[in-house]
């Protein structure tokens, strides 16, 4: 028999992992069923179940990719002197993880949005799937962390602030976006970018509260 390439093996996760993320996206996690996704994908049961056990694998693997490639980027930019701005870093990030994923579409508007809306609803019932993410989302906080501290010694930030308290408003400032984009339609990265620059550009004041 001949045997199977690598190519061809990490081509079929992606069909299936693509086809989940689409039914998830369109119908929720609870009210997808694997049949849905078998469908979705045009393959057969053997063919998904010899890279997922269930529903419970299939979003896990989605969601640890996602937030995986997110860390790594943003590990990378604090490995620079300095790293970018904030500005540019999240649009250049957020931006890519989107286009990584253009082709995935629900009534012919982007899915990934409506998935990470979908995905954060199903942990206020799934424990598994919510050690997943805050897994996820600690990574990426750590990584935020080390950006930010970059950032104040090189002088680019005040030192005052704890580089956690930073993290935690990017990802913040992330996921909100994101889920205008759920409710409201596509919004180009630029309008985060845009925003975050003029927050940026902001005098220090007095303090009245």
């Amino acid at each position: 028999m001949a045997r199977v390439s690598q190519a061809h093996l990490d081509a079929r996760r992606r069909q299936i992992l693509d086809a989940a993320a689409l039914c998830f996206a369109r119908n929720g996690f609870h009210a997808t069923s694997m049949q849905d996704v078998l469908k979705e994908a045009g393959l057969s049961a053997g063919a998904v179940y010899r890279y997922f056990s269930g529903k419970e694998e299939l979003i896990a693997a989605i969601v640890a990719e996602v937030l995986g490639q997110v860390r790594a980027a943003f590990e990378e930019a604090a490995q620079q002197s300095p790293p970018p701005p904030p500005d540019l870093l999240v649009a250049s990030v957020l931006g890519r993880t989107l286009a990584a994923r253009e082709s995935l579409k629900v009534d012919g508007e982007p899915a990934f949005p409506r998935l990470v809306i979908q995905v954060w609803t199903e942990t206020l019932r799934n424990s598994e799937l919510a050690a997943v993410l805050r897994d996820g989302y600690g990574a990426v906080r750590q990584a935020w962390a080390r950006v930010a501290e970059a950032y104040q010694e090189a002088g680019m930030m005040r030192a005052d602030v704890p580089p956690d308290d930073v993290a935690r408003t990017m990802i913040a400032a992330v996921l909100g976006f994101l889920a205008q984009q759920s409710l409201f339609g596509p919004t180009p990265v630029d309008v985060l970018r845009n925003g975050l620059r003029a927050l940026m550009s902001m005098p220090d004041a007095p303090t009245h509260l």
